[in-house]
């Protein structure tokens, strides 16, 4: 069951398993009888190791260096050869017509003439058909329709027979005449020896090419004449295209409408049976004249038959052995999960169907998403779920998709243990944008570790504070006002991002809050001196900004988010943060937060002085604001954060100061008295020498003539920018040496 639904399928007699498999039989005996699902030989993608046919999607291509090997097929009733290159010497025993462009000049002497396969000595025709690329290789074309799904087209054009070479776990089988029960791998190896002792060889070359690799087994896909049960898709893909081209159905990120709209205008019918010994076996049995019923089971079956041959017994009917594609049963799970099959107006299935939100990952968007849409519209008249989100794929550094045959995933417990579930989880999600697959490190859940670990320093730090009921100080009372229109304004952020699904920018949105705002500001500000109180008010404003800020990382970070918003206050029985509305307030203006920003700017210019100048942060200093104080309002913050004795408007600063712009506004530091002088004098002079050395070093190289003769010009611009960085910076340690001078003097 899903998110705890309480369907009342107690009461039926069958269990979640037997519901599905019933769903699954009855929709392939609903199809098979609208004309939809049918029996037939076609080419199909064979897995060799398996012993199974896969579909399509199931096929995983990879880019290989290989070779193309250039064979001679002598004329028949000449001297002469037609060279053919295939990258498959191994199929020559199947082919069974050679094929040329009619348009190409130079096989014009080919026409209407008859070759030898290799070795076989089996002569076959010469056809002529547009398919053929005159540039490819020498532009003859050996015709394999057993082995190669275009040379099965071209053999059904051209009425060619069917000569399959290979058993199904690849081996060659009698058919095949030479190499018989070999490898087809080993017989690449070996006929091209023989090719080569028979001077049938006329050359090899390299050639890299794709090459289709079963993603159940990883072995090489051998193209297959087989017969198999198939679907018909072009009357789902009618359905299912339009509603996501239209937003109707809505995909996160919307790039993946291109992918699925590129599948489904290319749509090839489903090969739907497996070769295997698992999964819903297909419910079609076998006549003894060969015909076939498809019934829900045997006993339906026999009435079936009996329509035509009254005397039939349940003996004589042999049922089809193989089974479903797992994904026949799966595109129905929206539907089937409650009983919406077998009984479609259920009170399940007309509440729960179709559902908000589907989250998965974009490897399946064939598999599943596309398929559970067109049985959605099939058999509800409506899509499944509203919207769907695409994650990222976790892969190793190496960009390999995790999987345990690979041996590259590591074991989630383990990684819980050593950085916590909420660490682990935040640290993923930090780095995991909709749709982009993420290269796993460890680093990532060491940052969610960490960062877990300052909510919790944090709260221990505002649980610490004693509190008393005074006058609230002006400093707070501003950063009080202040960040309760920051925390308003991420919550409008992150609710519109939610909106989007972009989850990892979301929970950045919040990140940066609590760590950057609500810990390296706010608390700073409202900290109160050691062994002394924090006025109540202020405390109540805290308390409820951090149970905000537990409400907005809850989705992300569960378990740490519950734990304190529990410890925080007493809550009644049954509280719980997941079913917790957060209180937002209203803002009175939203103009402190562009203020604010201009406190920042200016507490980091303040203490870059005092750390170029090595003053102590315990040292008081005055701030001199030229013309006018654009932030005059956050005085009383600017005073405790920055330890200023006076903030003053003046006209010109002091001669002595260290000066600063935020904005248009000019700010100084006087440092008379502040500092050893001479002691900053020597190292600034000892700088000002390192940096005219460095100057002289770069004029040389640039004044050689044969180097900036022969410089790439991206080097000599990085040579002219070091020197004009250089001047600058000489310049300016040169007049702080000389307003240091004047000052002790």
């Amino acid at each position: 069951r899903r998110l705890g639904a309480s369907c009342d399928w107690e009461r039926t007699a069958f269990t979640m398993d037997e519901i599905r498999s019933r769903s699954v039989i009855r929709v392939f005996v609903d199809l098979y009888n609208k004309g939809l699902i049918y029996r037939g030989v076609r080419m199909i993608n064979w897995d060799t190791k398996a012993l199974t046919a896969v579909s399509d999607e199931e096929v995983i291509y990879k880019e290989e260096h290989g070779k193309l090997y250039y064979l001679r097929y002598r004329i028949s009733g000449e001297d002469g050869y037609a060279v053919v290159a295939t990258t498959r010497p191994e199929t020559i025993m199947g082919d069974v017509a050679m094929c040329i462009n009619p348009n190409d000049p130079k096989n014009e002497h080919l026409k209407g003439k008859k070759v030898i396969v290799p070795l076989l000595n089996r002569v076959i025709p010469v056809i002529e058909d547009e398919y053929v690329d005159i540039e490819f290789g020498t532009g003859c074309l050996k015709v394999t329709p057993a082995h190669d799904v275009n040379d099965y087209m071209l053999g059904q054009k051209y009425n060619l027979p069917i000569v399959d070479v290979f058993n199904d776990n690849g081996t060659i089988s009698e058919t095949g005449e030479l190499y018989v029960g070999m490898d087809r791998f080993d017989v690449r190896k070996q006929i091209v020896l023989d090719l080569h002792a028979a001077g049938l060889l006329e050359k090899e070359e390299a050639y890299t090419n794709k090459v289709g690799y079963s993603e159940r087994t990883n072995v090489v896909i051998e193209p297959k004449l087989s017969m198999q049960w198939f679907l018909k898709m072009q009357h789902f893909a009618d359905m299912a295209l339009p509603p996501v081209m239209n937003d109707d159905l809505k995909f996160y990120p919307s790039k993946y409408k291109v992918t699925y709209n590129n599948w489904l205008e290319n749509i090839r019918d489903w090969n739907i049976s497996r070769q295997l010994w698992w999964g819903h076996r297909i419910p079609a049995w076998y006549l003894p004249n060969g015909s076939i019923v498809v019934a829900e089971n045997e006993t339906e079956a026999l009435a079936k038959a009996h329509t035509t041959h009254p005397n039939l017994t349940l003996a004589d009917l042999r049922q089809d052995e193989d089974c479903l594609d797992t994904w026949f049963s799966s595109w129905l799970w929206p539907i089937s999960l409650f009983n919406g099959i077998l009984d479609p107006h259920n009170k399940e299935i007309e509440y729960y169907y179709p559902t908000s939100d589907l989250v998965t990952g974009p490897d399946i968007i064939f598999f599943w998403v596309a398929r559970m849409i067109m049985a959605g519209y099939e058999y509800k008249g409506d899509m499944p779920f509203r919207n769907v989100y695409f994650t990222g794929i976790v892969r190793d550094k190496l960009g390999r998709k995790m999987s345990k045959q690979l041996g590259n995933s590591p074991d989630p417990l383990d990684l819980i243990d050593k950085f916590g579930a909420d660490g682990v989880r935040m640290g993923m999600m930090l780095s995991a944008p909709a749709g982009n697959d993420i290269l796993f490190d460890e680093a990532l859940c060491e940052q969610g570790r960490n960062f877990c670990n300052k909510i919790w320093n944090a709260f221990r730090l505002i649980k610490g504070w004693s509190v008393e009921e005074k006058a609230q100080p002006a400093e707070n009372r501003l950063a009080v006002q202040w960040f309760e229109a920051k925390q308003q304004a991420v919550a409008d952020e992150v609710a519109d991002l939610f909106g989007k699904y972009r989850l990892s920018e979301a929970l950045m949105a919040v990140y940066k809050l609590f760590w950057d705002e609500f810990s390296s500001w706010y608390l700073e500000i409202i900290k109160p001196a050691y062994g002394e109180a924090i006025d109540a008010a202020t405390y109540r404003a805290t308390l409820g900004y951090l149970d905000g800020l537990l409400h907005l990382l809850h989705p992300f970070m569960p378990f740490i988010t519950e734990e304190l918003w529990q410890t925080i206050e007493t809550r009644s029985e049954g509280a719980s943060l997941m079913t917790d509305t957060m209180k937002r307030e209203a803002v009175a203006s939203s103009d402190v937060l562009p203020a604010f920003e201009w406190v920042k700017e200016i507490v980091a210019h303040v203490r870059a002085i005092r750390q170029e100048k090595n003053i102590s942060p315990k040292e008081t200093m005055e701030l001199e604001i030229v013309s006018g104080n654009p932030v005059a309002t956050f005085n009383p913050i600017l005073t405790k954060i920055c330890n200023l004795s006076a903030i003053r408007v003046v006209e010109e600063k002091d001669t002595t100061a260290a000066s600063f712009l935020v904005g248009t506004t000019e700010f100084a530091v006087p440092l008379s008295g502040k500092m050893d002088v001479e002691a900053e004098i020597s190292r600034l002079e000892a700088e000002l020498k390192h940096k005219e050395g460095f100057l002289q070093g770069v004029l040389k190289k640039l004044s050689n003539e044969k180097f900036v003769t022969n410089a790439p010009a991206a080097v000599l611009e990085l040579e002219r920018k070091k020197e004009a960085d250089a001047r600058q910076i000489i310049a300016a340690l040169r007049e702080n040496i000389m307003v240091l001078r004047k000052i002790n003097n």
